[in-house]
């Protein structure tokens, strides 16, 4: 995914669906500097990640 991407879903009113690995998750924060996302997986707040931007995925 591209860094705007990122950005227009972090931005939007709405809940939209995003993939690590097959594994949905919400993003929670993202660094433009590294282009790396906070993550954790959806229905828990438990095990948060530092992941590329590049490895999230829309479906």
């Amino acid at each position: 995914m591209e860094l705007n991407r990122v950005k227009e879903i972090l931005s939007s009113p709405e809940e939209i669906p995003v993939y690590y690995h097959g594994v949905p998750v919400w993003i929670e924060s993202i660094d433009e500097t590294s282009s790396m996302a906070t993550i954790h997986a959806r229905g828990t707040h438990d095990e948060k990640r530092l992941v590329a931007i590049d490895a999230l995925k829309e479906r």
